[in-house]
This record gives structure tokens, C-alpha cells and sequence, in this order.
């Protein structure tokens, strides 16, 4: 495995935190489980298979998991974890030529998924971020990340990801406050009571509402109405997007938002996204009558 540089900080290239299914083993789809929902029409034990996998580890189905009712699976992103895990971790040998390897592999893949998950929220943290003492805190996390990964599969399981990602979470809610302190000075009004952290937004219209610099880190904003919003500032870090409307919302500054969010939600081709973002399939659509459960998906 290529030894990473322990000085690096993170860099606004997030190529190696993007999924690469070709050099993955399924991983997403052999290693975690689901339970017949509105995202899955089965249950699937974890640690085992699909029945859509192929033996090339592609999907028989691919191009019609939303209308086969497999949506979760159209929402889920791995931040890289699967090539990493099955190329470098791994050296290329599968689980299916070494199948004493798979619980070992599917562990370690569980940790490496929230290890580039921190990585790339790290990334946006680097970029948004003027001060010396967080960006020096952003360093360190980064560099200690980048060295678990480096040390194996027993520095990976090994370490405490609970711990890390909790350290991390408090790092993201000080960037984002010296982010949106940008948004909010020289504003005319702060963002209502009712927009604030875990705030519980489920259905609401929110279309007319100012947002610019709220606090939404946690929100539920299931089958929210955001259509024609501006959302300059607004942190939605870990908010709940599974089927709010986003036809012609401005998401471009809008912080710590991720693909799996975008991919829960429902838009159209109006929609301005962060520039890191994929402008979900199912969104060239958005247009045309839908159905009530069009797009109500969970990561």
C-alpha cells in the first residue's frame, strides 16, 4: 500500500472519496444488511450477498433499482471506501477466492466507509475555514485519519472510530460557526427560532422563508418544500433530506452537504449544487407528475 505523507493537509481533490464500483468487490452490497421497507422490497441478512449481484460483482439490475423498489441502493455512497478496502486493504483478492477473508473484509469496509466520510467532510472544513487553529485541528484529524488507513487493516479495526467521529463532528460545528457568521453579518434578521439544530421540519413549506446562515445540522426535513430556495450558509450537516423538494433551490454554498443527501431528495435540472456534487439521475424527471412516494428515500 502507498505510504501517505504525514504533513498533508486535506486538498480540495476528492477523487480517491469518490465510489469506483468497477474496483470494488460489491461491498456495499455483501457487507451491510436492509429489511423490506419502502427502500427495499426484501430483507437481506448483512454479510451476505444480493440477489442482484452477478458474478462480475455488477448489478443485474442497475439500470432499474428505483422502479424495482431497491431506491436505498440508488441513494447509498461509500465516499470511496469499496475500492480502497478491495484494491489497497485487500490486494485485488476478493472475497469470493478468499472467502476466510469476508468477515475481516466487511468489518474493515464498515470503518473505512466513516473514515472517508470524515475525510471528505474535512475537505469542505479546509476550504471554508480561515482560521489558523481549526485549520491546524483539520490537519491533525486529517493526517491521523490518513495514517490509520495506512497502517492496515489492524490499525482500522483497531481504532476507535466512535471517538474520532464525535471529535470531528465538534470540529464541523466550529467551522460551520465561523462560516455562517460570514452569511449573518450585515443581514437585516437571524433565521426564526424554529430553525435551528435537530429542528423538526418534517412537510413544512419553507419556500418563502429566510434561510441564509441557519443552523440545520441535524434537521428532519423529510418532504420538506424547499423548491426556489436560497440556502447561501444554511449547515446541513446529517439533515434528513429523504424527499424534500429542491426544484430550483440554490445549494451552492450551502455546508457540509452530501451526495446520499442529494440522492434522498427530489429536484430538477434548476437546482444549483456545490461544484463536489453529481446532480442525482432520478432529478431529470422531477418535472413530470410523480407519484407520492417519488423519491422518498433513506440513506
Amino acid at each position: 500500500m502507498t505510504s501517505i505523507d504525514a504533513s498533508s493537509t486535506p486538498s480540495d481533490d476528492r477523487s480517491a472519496l469518490r465510489a469506483n464500483c468497477a474496483d470494488c468487490f460489491a461491498l456495499c452490497c455483501t457487507a451491510f444488511g436492509f429489511q423490506r421497507s419502502t427502500d427495499f422490497p426484501i430483507d437481506k441478512p448483512a454479510g451476505t450477498p444480493c440477489l442482484n449481484l452477478a458474478d462480475d460483482f455488477s448489478c443485474t439490475i442497475h439500470e432499474s433499482l428505483r422502479p424495482r423498489g431497491f431506491r436505498g441502493c440508488t441513494v447509498f455512497d461509500c465516499f470511496g471506501a469499496g475500492q480502497l478496502v478491495s484494491q489497497e486493504l485487500f490486494s485485488g483478492t476478493s472475497w469470493r477466492e478468499r472467502p476466510d477473508t469476508s468477515a475481516e473484509m466487511f468489518a474493515t469496509f464498515s470503518v473505512v466507509r466513516q473514515l472517508q466520510e470524515m475525510r471528505w467532510y474535512l475537505v469542505e472544513a479546509a476550504e471554508r475555514t480561515a482560521a489558523s487553529d481549526l485549520m491546524a485541528h483539520i490537519s491533525r484529524l486529517h493526517t491521523g485519519i490518513q495514517l490509520i488507513l495506512d497502517g492496515g487493516t489492524s490499525e482500522v479495526l483497531a481504532c476507535d472510530v466512535e471517538s474520532l467521529r464525535a471529535e470531528v463532528r465538534h470540529l464541523l460545528i466550529d467551522v460551520s460557526e465561523e462560516a455562517r457568521g460570514g452569511y449573518l453579518a450585515g443581514a437585516d434578521a437571524e433565521p426564526g427560532d424554529d430553525l435551528h439544530p435537530s429542528a423538526d421540519l418534517a412537510g413544512r413549506d419553507l419556500r418563502a422563508r429566510r434561510l441564509c446562515g441557519a443552523d440545520l445540522r441535524g434537521a428532519v426535513l423529510i418532504g420538506a418544500d424547499l423548491r426556489g430556495a436560497d440556502l447561501p450558509g444554511v449547515d446541513l450537516l446529517g439533515a434528513d433530506l429523504r424527499g424534500a423538494r429542491l426544484d430550483g433551490a440554490v445549494l451552492s454554498d450551502a455546508l457540509f452537504l452530501t451526495q446520499m443527501q442529494l440522492n434522498a431528495a427530489r429536484g430538477d435540472e434548476a437546482a444549483l449544487l456545490p461544484t463536489a456534487l453529481d446532480r442525482p439521475g432520478h432529478w431529470t424527471t422531477a418535472r413530470r407528475a410523480s407519484s407520492p412516494t417519488d423519491g422518498e428515500l433513506s440513506p
